[in-house]
């Protein structure tokens, strides 16, 4: 579809705060090239536009996930009896299931709002260390029509000093030379602007600190975002104590050069002080409420982040359930529950929607390195288009609109999105 040339919603998100009488004005190339103060009529009456949300950390194979070990058969069941369910997964794996369950992810993704995708993908090998499912992603994205970073995740041991187990196989990144010689590959594949590439050690279990260096240091070489697992459980950090003599974050502080293009996922048992430090490096958190629910992972302290000024994204993670409004909601539900308080996640005035939707919009724009997340001048036309008559958000105007939305509100209230500008 050619992009419209303007959209006059009612109600407009911009600076912060729902504002009528905005006219988006959006280029042949997709963009959005004005945004001014207009008379005119509406062209969307009783519609409310948000920048599209950014889904910063997603596993699509892992939607087929969804319903699978959730019989518990055991007293201690945790992220890694679930891993073993995962393994089993992989495992049936091939081009067409994986193509099928990606596109169903996408899908899910685009009519929940989401724009944009940074596919954390670390699922490589349909035959023998042929890559073949890498350019699988891409295509299930283009059918779709969801923007996506393809962070192609780098993964050599099973554990700190293991070999990769039978199902890790089907992830294993070879060797950096094997790895880059891939990316190069893919570079010729993606587009640039729709498609996009990116970094990832898949974590300190998966990738020697020697190797993870080299890794980041060619990243930064190529200017590409580079992402990772970073203490999600505390045995992880255990593991590395034994190992190393220290935390990952002090590890990640002590061997790399970190800076705004880093973007640690969970965070969830991180040292406060420790995350001060990485934090002044201007690298950035991402997380993932309704998986680390899931997964019984714990709760980040995101209140001490956003206090260090700390910039959290939003992710999906394994897809269990795709749902940006949720996710926003459980962040904020999630630290009331923890800490006995409400509003957890506020800024100098108080207003815990302008904090959210940033964490949703901008700061995952950001993260994935992409030109989106806001409604401004320049930035790609990626939108959400949300009726202010659905159900859930009947009653609410002005100013309680989008924490109703954030709170109080499903999918069924977003009418459709905008990814360059296209329907």
């Amino acid at each position: 579809m050619t992009p419209p040339t303007a959209i006059r919603a009612e109600l407009t998100w911009v600076d912060g705060a729902l504002r009528p009488g905005i006219e988006v004005g959006i280029d042949a190339d997709g963009r959005i090239g004005s945004v001014k103060a207009t008379d005119s009529p509406p062209t969307h009456e009783r519609i409310a536009l948000f920048p599209g949300f950014v889904n910063a950390h997603s596993h699509a194979f892992q939607r087929a996930l969804r319903g699978r070990g959730e019989r518990f058969e055991r007293p201690d069941e945790d992220f890694w009896s679930w891993r073993e369910a995962m393994y089993e997964l992989v495992q049936e794996m091939d081009r067409d299931s994986l193509k099928r369950i990606a596109t169903q992810a996408f899908s899910e993704m685009r009519r929940s709002g989401m724009t944009t995708v940074g596919e954390f993908h670390y699922l490589h090998h349909d035959r023998e260390c042929d890559w073949g499912f890498d350019e699988v992603m891409l295509e299930a994205a283009a059918e779709v029509g969801i923007r996506i970073v393809l962070l192609q995740a780098y993964y050599v041991t099973g554990g700190i000093g293991d070999p990769l187990g039978p199902a890790q196989k089907r992830f294993d990144g070879q060797n950096p030379e094997a790895y880059w010689s891939n990316m190069d590959r893919l570079q010729s594949l993606v587009d640039g602007r729709r498609q996009r590439l990116g970094v990832v050690a898949h974590s300190i279990r998966a990738v020697p600190p020697d190797q993870l260096a080299l890794l980041h240091e060619e990243s930064r070489r190529r200017e590409l975002v580079f992402h990772m697992h970073v203490e999600e459980q505390p045995a992880e950090i255990k593991a590395c104590k034994e190992a190393y003599g220290m935390t990952p974050t002090a590890l990640l502080l002590d061997r790399l050069d970190l800076d705004n293009r880093f973007t640690a996922v969970h965070d969830t048992h991180t040292d406060p002080s420790e995350m001060s430090r990485y934090l002044k490096c201007g690298a950035r958190v991402c997380i993932c409420p309704l998986t680390e629910a899931n997964l019984g992972d714990g709760l980040a302290d995101v209140p001490g982040i956003i206090s260090d000024g700390g910039r959290i994204c939003l992710g999906s993670d394994s897809n269990a359930r795709i749902s940006m409004l949720e996710e926003m909601r459980l962040l904020e539900y999630g630290q009331r529950l923890q800490q006995q308080r409400r509003g957890r996640c506020r800024d100098s005035e108080g207003r815990i929607d302008r904090v959210l939707l940033d964490m949703a919009t901008i700061n995952g724009a950001d993260s994935l390195g992409i030109h989106a997340g806001r409604i401004e001048v320049g930035r790609e036309a990626d939108l959400v288009l949300v009726d202010l008559d659905a159900p859930t958000l009947v009653g609410c105007d002005g100013d309680s609109i989008a924490p109703a939305m954030i709170l109080g509100a499903s999918e069924e209230c977003i009418v459709s999105t905008m990814v360059g500008g296209v329907v």
